[in-house]
């Protein structure tokens, strides 16, 4: 009885198991290994990915640091350069050169100013600022009593009320006799846009601090924050009170909020000021997108399951292993400095379209940095080429100065003359004066030199020690033999007493040399002809003009040069 009870069974159950269910259960005997071992390699991913994420915005608030790092700094170069030329220029000629080298690769900087010892305004690169009283601003007083730079906090500009922070540096960190300030007005709107890696981006909160807690700056979508203490602001309150102090020069921690969501604060204190760049980062919401993407995992798994073996291996083919490939390849060529790899959207699936998107804005972004950076330090070349005694170009800056104008006279077939200048007896002048009144000497000079350059539409430069150049372009022989005499009546004009000089005042020696630039010359012939002329200069007796093969001394005549 039992054995037919048996039997009757096993027949119901054949009848269950037929033969398309037997291939679902081989099927799903062959893929259960396979998808215990994908769910492992998922949990692994979202571990991963969460470990991605947090290094990734670690990185971001690092490099948004060093970018406003940078912008800080290059602030600081251009007022130490100005205070450098101030230190030893008057106030029209200092005003005159910081009008004429405001960086325009630099757009942060609005605008620069010189305050006096009476805290007002002296000049500006606008002029509405000029006049103002700023002897009540803080940062002011401080960077006098410090004698260092200074960067202020949230303020609001003079006269127009506009929110703004004033960088300062003191020119008697130079030269202690100057009693004036040199200052530059920062754009915070620029300062906004650099943290705009930083934008967009669920669960992340980021503001540029000053030391009073105000919010200075924040990415395009956080707009609202700017100008706000920091425990008004809704989406910083809470961290207002646990984020690292300004004193600290960076730092993080992870604590749990009022509203109980977990979150991790990191700050880092921008090099030279008393702001902090502060970044909150909402775990939950951070992760909630790679939770999302581990569901839809997990429903792509059990739809896998369905279908053949074969027909997944192929979709997960297509629809993930070559899109990565392709990102991964992009990233490479782009990692190797090929600046104008991007991935194509049209051959990715859907779900590779945001991915591939964020990967281009990346590429752009970081294109354009390298772009900004090259342009800095085309500035930075250009300001290694001024010499900080005369305000004149140096040696450098008169060699580029040089090479062009030799190459455009050589396309349009023009003549180019070249005045060496040497300052008669100068080492005696030291002897007897002394260095200082040497240096006042050569600025004197270089002043009367640039006065010169710019009536005739010349180039002026200190060559090096007490020698100057004078270049002038579409000038012959003729026309920059009278500019010789020019220059060397002016000198001796400033009648600087010199009592160890034969003429008992400051006089200089000129040497001329004129030509038509050709393919047989080069730029250093001309320097060579117009030394030659000036040693001629020396030879006669000093204090005359010297043309290459002629000589014209100080009474007006004319005979050949030896």
């Amino acid at each position: 009885m039992s054995r037919v009870s048996f039997n009757r069974k096993r027949v119901k159950l054949k009848k269950v198991l037929g033969i398309r269910a037997r291939l679902a259960l081989l099927a799903l005997i062959l893929v259960t290994p396979l998808m215990l071992e994908r769910v492992r390699s998922l949990e692994d991913t979202r571990a991963k990915q969460l470990a991605l994420a947090s290094a990734e915005f670690v990185s971001l608030a690092k490099r948004s640091a060093d970018m406003q790092r940078e912008v800080i700094s290059s602030v600081e170069t251009v007022l130490k350069s100005a205070a450098y030329i101030r230190g030893f220029v008057d106030v029209g000629g200092s005003c005159d050169v910081m009008r004429a080298s405001l960086p325009a690769s630099l757009p942060w900087i609005r605008s620069l100013m010189i305050v006096g010892g009476d805290g007002r305004i002296q000049c500006a690169t606008n002029d509405q600022y000029v006049g103002l009283d700023l002897s009540d601003r803080p940062y002011l007083i401080k960077a006098r009593e410090s004698r260092d730079f200074v960067f202020s906090d949230y303020i609001l500009a003079r006269p127009t009320n506009t929110p703004i922070v004033m960088a300062a540096y003191p020119v008697s960190a130079i030269n202690p006799d100057v009693d004036a300030v040199v200052l530059a007005g920062v754009n915070l709107d620029w300062m906004s846009k650099i943290m705009s890696n930083l934008g967009n981006r669920p669960g992340v909160t980021a503001a540029l601090v000053d030391s009073a807690g105000t919010v200075l700056a924040a990415p395009a979508d956080r707009a609202g924050m700017i100008g706000r203490p920091l425990d008004s602001v809704p989406l910083l309150s809470s961290i207002a009170d646990k984020a690292p102090g300004s004193n600290q020069p960076q730092g993080s921690l992870s604590f749990t909020a009022v509203d109980g969501s977990k979150r991790m604060v990191t700050s880092a204190r921008i090099a030279g000021t008393q702001s902090r760049l502060v970044i909150s980062i909402d775990e939950a919401k951070v992760s909630e997108a790679i939770n999302g993407e581990i569901r839809n995992a997990y429903l792509q798994l059990a739809f896998v399951c369905l279908f053949v073996l074969l027909g997944a291996l192929v979709a997960a083919q297509k629809l993930i292993i070559q899109p990565i490939e392709t990102m991964a390849m992009m990233a490479k060529r782009f990692g190797q400095g090929e600046w104008s790899a991007r991935a194509k959207r049209k051959s990715l699936p859907a779900e590779f379209i945001p991915l591939a998107r964020a990967f281009n804005a990346m590429a752009a972004q970081l294109g354009k940095r390298e772009r900004e950076l090259l342009a800095t330090n085309d500035r930075l070349t250009v300001m290694a080429s001024i010499d900080k005694l005369t305000g004149l170009a140096n040696r450098r800056g008169f060699q580029s100065r040089l090479d062009f104008e030799w190459m455009k006279a050589q396309q349009s077939d023009s003549e180019l003359s070249l005045l060496m200048i040497d300052v008669d007896h100068f080492k005696l002048f030291n002897d007897t004066y002394g260095h200082p009144e040497g240096d006042a000497c050569l600025t004197r000079l270089g002043a009367t030199l640039a006065a010169v350059a710019a009536e005739t539409m010349g180039f002026a430069g200190r060559y090096g020690g007490e020698e100057f150049c004078l270049l002038l372009p579409n000038t012959d022989a003729s026309r920059a033999l009278d500019i010789g005499e020019m220059v060397r009546s002016a000198i001796q004009g400033l009648a600087m007493p010199h009592s160890t000089s034969n003429f008992l005042t400051v006089t200089a020696s000129v040497g001329v040399a004129s030509t038509r630039p050709n393919e047989k010359q080069q730029p250093g012939d001309l320097i060579e002809a117009a030394d030659a002329a000036l040693y001629a200069a020396k030879h006669r007796g000093r204090n005359a003009v010297v043309e290459h093969g002629f000589v014209r001394l100080t009474d007006g005549g004319m005979e050949l040069a030896s």
